[in-house]
């Protein structure tokens, strides 16, 4: 009964918003290889995509950031990766430092904490303000990234970050690898200023962000994955909130050959390289009525962790994706986010 006024509730919000706009399909090589040899251009983002997968190291690697610039609480700097909007290329990320502990007389720890914290598709600039407020009384520093093409990083003439998940299939390629490659910089930053533990937290997109990150760099200490997949082109083609990006795909790809095409940013293609780096903490957060992230998609990429012997802590919520941001589940979903950091941090 509670599953099906849930799910009554996620169909609505996912309509609320009318301002989604259905873009046309594109192989977009240009953003993934350079064309040569008279490459057609789905050949070239499927050999770019084998590459990617093959050689990830060097696909997510970040090359050293030399103008990082924290002006009050705003952290910007220079994007690796470079694309043609221009208001895209400025990485920025705003800076929660930790609160000072009161005075309990209890010998405190003195290590100091901080985690990177990714929002989800379409977030505002309030977004995951909360939960960096609330880490940072805690005691532990908070820096939440602007996505790419999201907030000052969007293109001009746009309401939505509708170049983040679309139809261009490189282009899409692009912006996930720009997002990790941003938080792995986010996590460097961090690091210079001397944290010791530093984690990585995000939600729905962000969430696979995260997770990519963490597989690729060892600085991140514990990972919290909040809504969980392990196919992007799954979500797109079958979940709720994306249904315009599959219209704009329309019959130009099947459901396997997108999912092929977008290996490199799912994570069932790193499960096996998560099994062979060091053990870290790891807590998956999955809703059981979500229809933007279907749960069988979490049950499937958790069960995929699980066989590799890489232990992992789940958490099911009892609501769904836009259900788990309001009362009472955005406090049930914060509790877990927060007491999991608290303890393995």
């Amino acid at each position: 009964m509670l599953g099906n006024i849930i799910r009554a509730q996620e169909r609505r919000r996912a309509t609320r918003d009318t301002n989604r706009v259905v873009l046309p399909f594109e192989w977009g090589a240009e953003y993934v290889s350079n064309i040569v040899n008279g490459q057609e251009p789905r050949e070239a983002v499927f050999d770019a995509a084998r590459r990617a997968v093959a050689h990830s190291e060097e696909f997510y690697a970040l090359a050293p950031v030399k103008d990082y610039e924290l002006d009050g609480d705003l952290l910007t700097w220079t994007s690796a990766v470079r694309t043609p909007t221009p208001e895209n290329n400025t990485a920025c990320a705003r800076f929660f430092p930790a609160q000072p502990p009161k005075r309990t007389g209890k010998r405190r720890d003195e290590t100091r904490r901080a985690v990177v914290v990714l929002p989800q598709w379409n977030a505002d600039a309030q977004s995951h303000v909360a939960l960096c407020r609330l880490l940072s009384r805690l005691g532990i520093a908070a820096l939440r990234l602007t996505l790419p093409y999201h907030e000052a990083r969007r293109p001009a003439g746009f309401e939505r970050a509708e170049y983040m998940v679309s139809p261009n299939v490189g282009r899409t390629l692009q912006a996930l690898r720009q997002a990790v490659i941003d938080t792995r910089a986010a996590v460097a930053w961090l690091d210079a200023q001397g944290y010791e533990r530093v984690g990585a937290m995000g939600t729905s997109i962000g969430s696979c962000t995260a997770f990519l990150a963490f597989v690729h760099d060892e600085r991140i200490d514990a990972g919290v994955f909040n809504h969980v997949s392990g196919y992007v082109a799954d979500v797109v083609w079958r979940g709720i909130s994306t249904q315009h990006v599959r219209a704009g795909i329309g019959g130009a790809l099947t459901l396997e050959e997108l999912r092929e095409v977008w290996l490199p940013i799912s994570p069932l293609s790193y499960v096996q390289r998560l099994a062979r780096l060091p053990r870290r903490p790891v807590r998956f957060i999955a809703a059981r009525h979500d229809l933007t992230f279907p749960a069988d998609l979490s049950r499937d990429v958790i069960a995929a962790v699980r066989a590799t012997g890489v232990p992992v802590n789940v958490s099911w919520l009892p609501c769904g994706h836009y259900t788990s941001g309001e009362r009472p589940w955005v406090y049930l979903d914060g509790w877990k986010i927060v007491g999991f950091l608290r303890k393995n941090l």
